[in-house]
């Protein structure tokens, strides 16, 4: 799969993940014990398995919008692969320290959302990295 590819597929990905976050009949009680955000506003967890808010929903859509307009040359999906890698790297990190697992108290990053966080940043890393780029792939037929 190409970078672009990746790029697209990513970006509709979690396009469709802002969108549910967007229906409270998805969104199911965080448990108490779990830390607490001061944003509440769609704040529960997605299908039962990853915690959100509206932020968290927001930044969702944004990446997933990026990564469709990413798409449109290998350039800027390059460019996007390598930011998500970083961008999510972080956010990865974030979720395992315990004083930083709801960013300053805004949006949830932990739980199932660590492991999903350190998916789509070593993906990112793949493609952003290491997948060479498209002008460079030569066909034999």
């Amino acid at each position: 799969m190409s970078t672009r590819y990746f790029a697209l597929i990513l970006g509709i990905f979690y396009v469709i993940v802002g969108v549910l976050g967007l229906f409270p009949p998805l969104l199911q009680a965080i448990p108490v014990e779990e830390p607490n955000v001061f944003v509440d506003f769609l704040k529960g967890s997605l299908l039962g398995i990853f915690p959100v808010n509206i932020l968290h929903t927001l930044v969702h859509l944004g990446v997933g919008i990026w990564g469709i307009v990413a798409y449109r040359n290998f350039a800027s999906s390059r460019v996007f692969a390598r930011a998500i890698a970083i961008i999510f790297g972080v956010l990865f990190v974030m979720g395992i320290i315990p004083v930083l697992r709801t960013a300053f108290g805004l949006i949830p990053l932990y739980g199932s959302d660590v492991v999903l966080h350190l998916v789509t940043a070593l993906l990112g890393g793949y493609f952003g990295w290491i997948v060479p780029a498209e002008d460079t792939i030569i066909v034999r037929h």
